[in-house]
């Protein structure tokens, strides 16, 4: 299917938390199995703006769908088109909400991160993110690789790959950390400053 190609240069409003949530729920009310929710999207669409200039060199028709689970026949997994063109022009507006803020203000920038209340205090918990962040390294891991082995951006990406990766391949220790929720929170917010070491080393 055909579908508009993101540009950085159209000057659109970023979704408010109010479509943010419709789209998240339209989302998880797909029929498909692979859907995003709204974290998962955001971690997605963040890698796809940081990493080796993936947004650029692919068409939306490349990694859009992967969104919602991948197209099907006619208008599925959508109800109908109308509803498929409504989730494509909220995903670019939120696409290039995050370029703003990551080009202009990354200081403003603040991921979509799971938070839940625990003994009083708000622990973060990225794994939805971060699994969406690595579904866009999955689409080039060659252009990714040396992002991985750079000396100072591989060792930050670390937590993010420990949230978002197999949990087959953790060590006892790894998985430990993992299973405490301030572990956990820890993780999550150095993912949330590796991410803006990223966005500095773009090129212009």
């Amino acid at each position: 299917m055909d579908y508009p190609d993101y540009n950085p240069q159209i000057d659109t409003q970023p979704l408010s938390d109010t479509e943010l949530d419709a789209l998240d729920t339209l989302l998880q009310a797909l029929p498909a199995d692979n859907a995003m929710n709204i974290e998962g999207m955001d971690g997605y669409l963040t890698a796809l703006l940081v990493g080796p200039q993936l947004v650029s060199r692919l068409k939306s028709a490349d990694w859009l769908p992967a969104v919602w689970g991948g197209d099907g026949e006619g208008s599925a997994p959508f109800a109908s088109q109308k509803q498929r063109k409504r989730t494509v022009l909220l995903v670019l507006r939120h696409l290039h909400g995050i370029s703003r803020q990551l080009r202009v203000t990354p200081g403003s920038w603040e991921p979509v991160f799971s938070v839940a209340e625990v003994n009083e205090r708000d622990l973060v918990d990225a794994e939805d993110w971060c699994v969406g962040f690595l579904c866009a390294v999955a689409l080039d891991p060659e252009a990714w690789s040396p992002v991985f082995d750079d000396p100072v951006l591989g060792p930050a990406l670390v937590p993010l790959a420990l949230l978002g990766g197999d949990e087959s391949t953790l060590s006892e220790a790894d998985a430990a950390r993992l299973a405490d929720a301030e572990a956990r929170d820890g993780l999550s917010r150095a993912v949330a400053d590796a991410v803006i070491l990223l966005a500095q080393a773009r090129p212009a």
